[in-house]
């Protein structure tokens, strides 16, 4: 069985675009079949491309995430999917109390599998410039490798 990893931010167009995105680049080069996807616990982006500056951030780095579309968690995510990785604490928060009682899913956060980022947010950079959207990009990939690697030896 594939694992199925989903990817959660706020409004699902910058932090967790460029996470999905990341994660299928890595596990593409490491020969790991995955499901992966990605959700906002807010919903106001809905049917949205991800933003043009995380588009540009991806493209910088020769992946393509022009193609998904934003959309709000739902309660069979947490059935449908083996990992639901929030980007930040307030995500997360917000994905344990949307969480179905006797839902399997588990629930981390993202930079816990970057070593040495371990506990820490993914930094959002909505509000800045270009420069915001590759500081971004290098964490999610730090973690997509290493989720992958893990993945991909059993270890989770």
């Amino acid at each position: 069985m594939r694992p199925s990893v989903l990817f959660v931010c706020l409004g699902n167009i910058c932090r967790s675009p460029l996470a999905e995105g990341a994660f299928r680049h890595e596990a593409r080069a490491m020969g790991l079949e995955v499901v992966a996807d990605s959700a906002g616990t807010g919903g106001w982006h809905a049917g949205e491309p991800p933003d043009p500056r995380a588009i540009a951030a991806a493209r910088r780095q020769g992946v393509d995430i022009s193609g998904q579309r934003a959309r709000q968690v739902k309660a069979e995510d947490f059935r449908r999917f083996d990992l639901v990785l929030a980007l930040d604490h307030d995500n997360l928060r917000n994905l344990r109390a949307l969480m179905p009682k006797g839902a399997a899913a588990r629930l981390d956060l993202l930079l816990d599998y970057a070593p040495g980022l371990e506990g820490q947010a993914v930094a959002d950079p909505y509000y800045g410039d270009d420069a915001g959207f590759d500081l971004t990009w290098q964490q999610v990939s730090l973690a997509a490798r290493d989720l992958a690697r893990r993945l991909r030896h059993g270890e989770i």
